[in-house]
C-alpha cells in the first residue's frame, strides 16, 4: 500500500525547510542591495542626524542594529529573518492540521522572484512586509491550531505591528484592517469599519508626533508632496482654471515642461524641471496646500479623477507599455562612498530572472487585486472558522492599500505593492483546502482574462518608455 507523500511532511520538515531557506537567500543577497533610499537612510544612521523623509523608525532601528555588522547587513538580517519566520510558521501550523500541501505552497510564496528579489532590498517596503509577515505567522501558528494566542506572544505581535506601521507612511492602511478584523470585537462588519476609520486617523495623527519628539526627526516637507502633485495634476488638465494654487506661469511651465506624469511625481521636485516653479508653492503651509487640493477636486471633479486614474493605472501596471519601469528590483547597489556594498554574481543571476517575471501577470498588481477580491468573495462564502478569519484579515489589509492608492501614491514602484501581492497569494493558498462555488469561480476567471488580455495589448501596443531615470523625468 502506498502512502501519500504529503502524510509524510511534519511541521519539523517545514520548520528544517524554513530555516533552510532562510539562510540560503542570506547567502545568496549577501550583505544586500542598497538602492538611493538606502544610501540616504544610513548616512542618517552614520551621522545621528534624521528627518522624516524616510521612515525614521527604520534609521533608528538600523542604528541600533550597526554594531551587529557593517553596512546593510543587520537590516538584510532582519528583513529575510522575519519573512522566513513569518512564512515558516503559518507553513508549520499548515502541516499540523494536515494541510501538508498547502504547507509547502506557503514556502513556495516565498521563493517567487519578485517577492524574494524586492526581499533582498534594504528598503521600508521589504521591512514592512518582513514585520508583518512574521506578525501574521505568530498569530497564524496559534489560531490555525484554534488555539488563542498567549499573553506572552502579544509583546512580539505588538512590537512587529508598530514598527510596521512607523516604517511606511501608509502602512496605517494595512496594519489596522489587520488589527480590526482579527479582533474580538467589535463582531459586526459596520463596528469594525468604524472602529477601523477612527483607528486610521489616530494613527495619522499620532504617528508624526513619534517621528518628530519620540524619534526626534526633522521635518522635511514631505508631507506636502501628495498635494503638489495632484495640484499640478489637475492644473495640466484643466489651465485655464485659477484654483489650483497655481499661477498662469507656473501652469504653463508644468505643462509645457511635461512634469505631471502619472508614474510619479519626481519632475516636480526636480530643479531642472520643475522644482523651481513649484518652490512658492512648497513655502505654504501643508494645511493651505490640502484645503487647495480639497477645493480644486471640488471644483474640477473631472480633472482630478483623470489625474488619479492615470496614476492608478500607472502603478497598478495595467494598461501600461512592455518594460513599464520600477518593477524590478535592483541587481547592484546604488553607487556609495559609505561602505554599502553588492551582493554577488548569484543575486545578480536571480535578480536577471525576476526582471523576466516582473513583466508577466505575476508583476501586475492589477491581477493580483483581481485574485485578491475574489478570494475574498470565496472566503466570505465559507463558514467561519480561524482559517476564513486569517484569509479575511490578510485580503482585506490587501485591498485597504490598494485602494488608498487611488487617493494616496505619488510614485508607480512595484515594491509599493509587495504586502499586498504577498498577502492576496498566502490568503489564497489558506483557502485552497475548498472548492470555490462554480458561478463565482466563472465570474472572477472572465474578470481575470479580461484583465490580463487588456494588459497584453496595451504592451503590444503602446511604445515603450524610456529605461533610465533621467528618460522618465524627461
Amino acid at each position: 500500500m502506498s502512502i501519500e507523500p504529503a502524510a509524510r511532511i511534519t511541521q519539523r520538515h517545514i520548520a528544517i525547510a524554513a530555516t533552510g531557506l532562510g539562510i540560503a537567500s542570506l547567502a545568496l543577497f549577501w550583505p544586500g542591495t542598497a538602492m538611493y533610499d538606502t544610501v540616504a537612510q544610513y548616512r542618517q544612521v552614520l551621522s545621528g542626524v534624521y528627518d522624516d523623509w524616510h521612515p525614521p523608525a527604520m534609521a533608528r532601528v538600523w542604528a541600533l542594529l550597526a554594531p551587529l555588522g557593517p553596512g546593510a547587513t543587520p537590516m538584510l538580517v532582519l528583513q529575510l529573518g522575519t519573512y522566513w519566520l513569518g512564512l515558516g510558521l503559518l507553513a508549520a501550523a499548515l502541516a499540523g492540521t494536515r494541510r501538508a500541501r498547502s504547507a509547502i505552497a506557503i514556502l513556495a510564496i516565498g521563493l517567487l522572484p519578485p517577492f524574494l528579489g524586492w526581499q533582498s532590498v534594504v528598503l521600508k517596503d521589504a521591512q514592512l512586509a518582513g514585520a508583518l509577515l512574521a506578525a501574521v505567522g505568530i498569530i497564524g501558528w496559534w489560531r490555525l491550531a484554534r488555539r488563542p494566542l498567549p499573553g506572552a506572544m502579544s509583546i512580539p505581535v505588538a512590537l512587529l505591528l508598530v514598527y510596521a506601521v512607523l516604517v511606511r507612511a501608509n502602512a496605517v492602511f494595512v496594519v489596522i484592517p489587520l488589527l480590526v478584523i482579527l479582533a474580538p470585537r467589535p463582531t459586526h462588519p459596520l463596528g469594525k469599519l468604524v472602529t477601523g476609520l477612527i483607528a486610521v486617523v489616530v494613527v495619522l495623527g499620532v504617528a508624526p508626533v513619534v517621528n518628530h519628539r519620540l524619534l526626534r526627526a526633522q521635518p522635511s516637507g514631505v508631507e506636502s508632496t501628495q498635494a503638489l502633485y495632484d495640484l499640478a495634476g489637475i492644473a495640466a488638465r484643466a489651465p485655464a482654471i485659477d484654483t489650483t494654487g497655481l499661477t498662469q506661469s507656473e501652469t504653463a511651465t508644468v505643462i509645457a515642461r511635461r512634469c505631471a506624469k502619472p508614474f510619479f511625481w519626481d519632475p516636480l521636485g526636480d530643479e531642472a524641471h520643475c522644482g523651481t516653479t513649484m518652490a512658492r508653492l512648497r513655502t505654504l503651509p501643508t494645511g493651505t496646500l490640502y484645503v487647495t487640493l480639497a477645493s480644486a477636486a471640488l471644483h474640477h471633479p473631472v480633472a482630478y479623477a483623470g489625474h488619479r486614474l492615470a496614476h492608478l493605472n500607472s502603478t497598478d501596471r495595467w494598461l501600461v507599455p512592455f518594460h513599464w519601469p520600477s518593477a524590478a528590483p535592483p541587481a547592484v547597489s546604488e553607487p556609495n562612498t559609505l561602505g554599502l556594498a553588492n551582493p554577488g554574481a548569484a543575486a545578480r543571476t536571480w535578480q536577471a530572472l525576476t526582471a523576466v517575471v516582473v513583466e508577466t501577470p505575476l508583476g501586475w498588481p492589477i491581477a493580483w487585486i483581481v485574485v485578491a477580491i475574489t478570494a475574498l468573495a470565496v472566503n466570505l462564502s465559507r463558514p467561519r472558522d480561524p482559517v476564513r478569519d486569517l484569509a479575511t484579515a490578510l485580503l482585506v489589509s490587501a485591498l485597504a492599500l490598494e485602494a488608498s492608492f487611488a487617493v494616496l501614491s505619488i510614485a508607480s514602484d512595484l515594491r509599493y505593492h509587495l504586502w499586498p501581492m504577498i498577502a492576496t497569494a498566502v490568503a489564497s493558498v489558506l483557502l485552497a483546502d475548498r472548492p470555490p462555488p462554480r458561478r463565482l469561480f466563472a465570474i472572477s476567471a472572465g474578470a481575470f482574462l479580461l484583465v490580463i488580455g487588456s494588459g497584453i495589448a496595451a504592451r503590444a501596443l503602446l511604445p515603450q518608455p524610456p529605461q533610465t531615470y533621467a528618460g522618465m523625468l524627461g
